[in-house]
């Protein structure tokens, strides 16, 4: 794949989860990794407290507008995932899917995921 097309070299058993800001992360998996498994390390990771605004979803690399996206269900297995067809075109994005309430509040709570908010939406 060419770096024009915003893929990055296959590497078996990795995933790469793009961020809002430009980061990547990679996390090695196995047949027992799941969605929630890579979450919680990225929360950590990242020091998200309030993480039920979060979810992990793919997005097509081929298709020019990128704002066509899959939530993953936190109990798949990454195998699972990378099993169905046209895999290798999806790439993996940290989301806020689920927009609190209340904004002021969130920045309160957790000024990370406010942070992480408002880099999604600008």
């Amino acid at each position: 794949p060419s770096p024009v097309d915003g893929n990055v070299p296959f590497l078996p058993n990795v995933l790469k989860v793009f961020l809002e800001n430009g980061q990547t992360k990679s996390f090695k998996y196995d047949s027992t990794t799941t969605v929630q498994d890579v979450l919680n390390s990225l929360f950590e990771k990242l020091s998200i407290k309030c993480v039920n605004h979060f979810c992990l979803a793919t997005e097509h690399v081929k298709i020019t507008r990128k704002n066509r996206l899959a939530i993953l269900d936190p109990k798949d297995t990454l195998t699972k995932i990378a099993a169905k067809p046209g895999a290798h075109h999806l790439r993996c994005v940290l989301r806020v899917t689920y927009v609190p309430k209340d904004a002021y509040e969130l920045l309160q709570k957790d000024p990370i995921a406010f942070e992480y908010l408002y880099l999604q939406v600008v």
